[in-house]
């Protein structure tokens, strides 16, 4: 029976099929009275793992959020990304992980968010042109002055997770992964061995599983829809997988929840192996 919940950083207790925020609306009329109710009912529907970040909307997702949810329910967890700032020219986005950049969108996200700890920060992406060892430091310190629980990473190679872990503790990685886009592969591996939880993004390839004929037949044999097969492959492929699907409607989000009752057969999860070859 495979686990529907994990340990993030070994003591923090999610239940593994979280929520993407990333798509929810933010702008004010309908749309986000929507994106209001869809938080809502995802925590209603037992979610306890929801993904947001300081890029999305410049921190009007956040914002979102808290209006919606806070104050929060026990065992919710908020995590957040940093380190893309619009610092570059002209004032657009670019990696930016200076320590007071990091510093500042930690205040930032405390602020929207209304909590004094972010229990989940994630390196949105490693900012090449700012050493490592400065950025994570910065983020160590934050830890260590309470103001962050655990540190995650996003989109990193195994090198630099394995560079990154000399210099602090890492509880996630967030990388694109899903059935049809293995790149990662390796890195979900190196998760894996470390008991590094892995929180997969993209995770139904932006919703064309449907169109592999291999996906959609295995879900015409389940009477399952082609997004909670590949929701239930991902669930199943590691005990570190904690898929984040993201959508701005309820009956979607409801759909993606129910994946986790899906049971793939050894034979049905064998041929959707074989779709696509790991790299590494």
């Amino acid at each position: 029976m495979t686990s529907t919940t994990y340990r993030i950083g070994g003591d923090r207790e999610v239940r593994r099929l979280g929520f993407g925020a990333m798509h929810l609306s933010t702008e004010p009329g309908p749309d986000r009275d929507a994106s209001l109710a869809v938080a809502r009912r995802a925590v209603e529907l037992g979610v306890t793992l929801i993904d947001t970040a300081h890029l999305y909307g410049e921190g009007a997702n956040e914002e979102l959020l808290a209006e919606a949810l806070h104050p929060y329910p026990d065992g919710l967890l908020l995590t957040t990304k940093i380190g893309v700032a619009r610092t570059g020219p002209g004032g657009d986005w670019k990696y930016d992980g200076r320590p007071t950049v990091l510093r500042e969108q930690v205040e930032q996200a405390l602020r929207r968010l209304r909590v004094e700890r972010i229990e989940l920060l994630q390196l949105h992406r490693i900012d090449p042109e700012t050493p490592l060892a400065e950025q994570l430091g910065t983020l160590r310190e934050l830890r260590t002055e309470g103001k962050i629980g655990r540190i995650g990473l996003s989109e990193v190679t195994v090198a630099e997770l394995d560079l990154a872990r000399q210099i602090v503790d890492i509880a996630s990685v967030q990388n694109r992964y899903n059935l049809l886009d293995r790149e990662h592969e390796p890195v979900l591996t190196a998760c894996a061995e470390a008991g590094i939880a892995f929180l997969p993004w993209r995770t139904v390839a932006w919703g064309d599983s449907g169109k592999h004929a291999e996906v959609a037949a295995v879900a015409a044999e389940l009477d399952a829809t082609p997004t909670q097969v590949a929701l239930a492959w991902l669930l199943g492929r590691s005990p570190v997988v904690l898929p984040i699907p993201g959508t701005s409607k309820i009956a979607h989000l409801e759909e993606n929840l129910a994946a986790e009752r899906l049971v793939l057969s050894p034979a049905h999860r064998s041929r959707l192996d074989r779709l696509t070859a790991p790299t590494g």
